[in-house]
């Protein structure tokens, strides 16, 4: 068999890696959106790199949008196979790429308007909300540690990776030439001490490995010192500076973890009296699915349900999905805690907030989570920034910009190589790293090899191996 990288190749978003079996079989690893890559975004996510007629099945290891994303755009363009993942994955896309959709529609209307003053042909969203719909009849959900039989030469188990809701280690044995050959391929690592999540399980021994490496050349403070580093955040912006807390957040998964900590300060009247607002429909549709799989909540989660029965939610805590009431959180001077999406400020309510509050002194933007290069939210993170364009207005950056990196939903390179360490690493014909900047992968490479991995190949984008 043969598999070619077709994303997350030296980079950390739009995740696509094709197998193709020696009776023709095709299998494809997710199919994740390129993001913040500024003007190549939207050509990228155009030019899959294959034909989507052609592909028999789709395995997915979670729902973020760069493992998912371009799953309507495939269905668009002629896709009819199976989709299989876990249940979980399968609620979250159902929420997660109609939420996609409509937020093409609306950005691709900002944008046609600016093309129809400059006399420019108008261009099309990836995909409707319609077709976002239309795909999920396409899923098939398979539960943790069981295996299933795609067809009588394939079969895939899941394992948990606690990296979000649903996340799973895609465990593939297939038979060639009479042969079994076990591919697995871990998506995204999470970490071991997750508030809420399963932490990441051993999965079964594999001959070709494919690894994230997002953190390969970093280690995340303890989780204490998160919590407090956090916590004095909250009273140095809305006690001391009577400011506003602006924390751009995925929508799944950072979203829910930073409401778990809230509540969890909360209970122990360390929270100050002021008001928390998760602004995301996005966020308030995926509480309620983290609220419908107990399977994937870890036993320090369950134990808290016995004392409180609803640990995403307390008396200050405010659900929004009205547009007015987004706008008038902007019209409020008070102290306030505002949680909104996108994660790497790319798009949505929080690009808005952040637009209208970065340039008071008394507020501070926090960065919770892994931001790319290219991203706004990467940007603002620029030493001695003084200026910055958002939505093509020149803003002053007088707030404080914040970085709180262990709220990452990705583990450090200790605990990503603590968790590949269930592998006999002699047994391994082939290790590929993705989805990292090439500067860390180089950088993992080597921590790897030190702690006796071997064969460790940095796939370029396009780039194929037999197996």
């Amino acid at each position: 068999m043969k598999i070619k990288f077709l994303g997350a190749a030296r980079e950390v978003t739009g995740s696509k890696h094709l197998i193709t079996t020696n009776k023709g079989k095709t299998i494809l690893l997710d199919c994740g959106m390129f993001q913040g890559k500024g003007i190549e975004t939207d050509s990228l996510n155009r030019n899959l790199g294959f034909n989507p007629e052609e592909i028999d099945y789709l395995i997915l290891t979670h729902a973020h949008i760069d493992h998912v994303g371009l799953i309507p755009y495939m269905y668009k363009l002629g896709f009819r196979g199976s989709i299989v993942c876990t249940s979980a994955t399968r609620d979250l896309c159902t929420i997660m790429l109609a939420d996609s959709a409509h937020i093409q529609e609306l950005d691709i209307k900002w944008f046609n308007q600016k093309r129809i003053k400059n006399n420019q042909s108008l261009v099309e969203p990836l995909y409707s909300i319609q077709e976002a719909e239309d795909c999920m009849k396409l899923f098939i959900s398979v539960g943790f540690d069981r295996r299933f039989q795609i067809n009588d030469k394939i079969n895939v188990k899941f394992t948990h990776t606690g990296h979000m809701l649903g996340s799973a280690v895609v465990n593939l044995e297939l038979i060639e030439n009479g042969q079994k050959k076990h591919l697995a391929y871990t998506g995204d690592i999470g970490r071991k001490q997750n508030k809420i999540l399963h932490s990441p399980s051993s999965f079964p021994q594999c001959d070709y490995l494919i690894t994230e490496s997002t953190y390969g050349d970093r280690l995340h403070s303890t989780e204490s010192e998160r919590e407090e580093d956090f916590l004095n955040v909250v009273t140095d912006t809305c006690v001391k500076n009577k400011g506003k807390l602006i924390i751009p957040a995925f929508s799944v998964g950072r979203t829910q973890e930073i409401i778990f900590v809230l509540n969890k300060l909360y209970n122990e009247n360390k929270l100050p009296h002021i008001d928390v607002y998760v602004d995301s429909p996005l966020s308030v549709n995926a509480t309620e699915v983290f609220r419908m799989h107990n399977e994937c909540m870890n036993d320090d989660f369950k134990q808290v349900l016995k004392t409180d029965d609803d640990p995403f939610g307390f008396n200050t805590l405010k659900y929004i999905k009205k547009v007015e009431e987004s706008k008038a959180l902007n019209e409020d001077d008070r102290p306030c805690i505002i949680i909104s999406s996108s994660g790497m400020l790319e798009a949505g309510r929080v690009k808005h907030h952040v637009a209208n509050n970065i340039s008071n002194w008394r507020n501070t933007i926090l960065i919770v989570g892994y931001c790319s290069p290219t991203s706004l939210g990467a940007r603002i993170q620029e030493p001695g920034l003084r200026y910055i364009s958002i939505f093509g207005e020149i803003r002053e950056v007088n707030a404080q910009i914040k970085k709180i990196e262990a709220f990452s939903g990705h583990g450090d390179y200790n605990e990503m190589i603590d968790f590949l360490s269930c592998q006999d690493k002699e047994m391994i014909r082939n290790i590929f790293l993705v989805h990292g900047e090439y500067e860390v992968q180089k950088a993992y490479k080597q921590m790897l090899e030190s702690r006796g991995f071997s064969n460790i190949e940095i796939p370029e984008v396009g780039e194929e191996f037999e197996l």
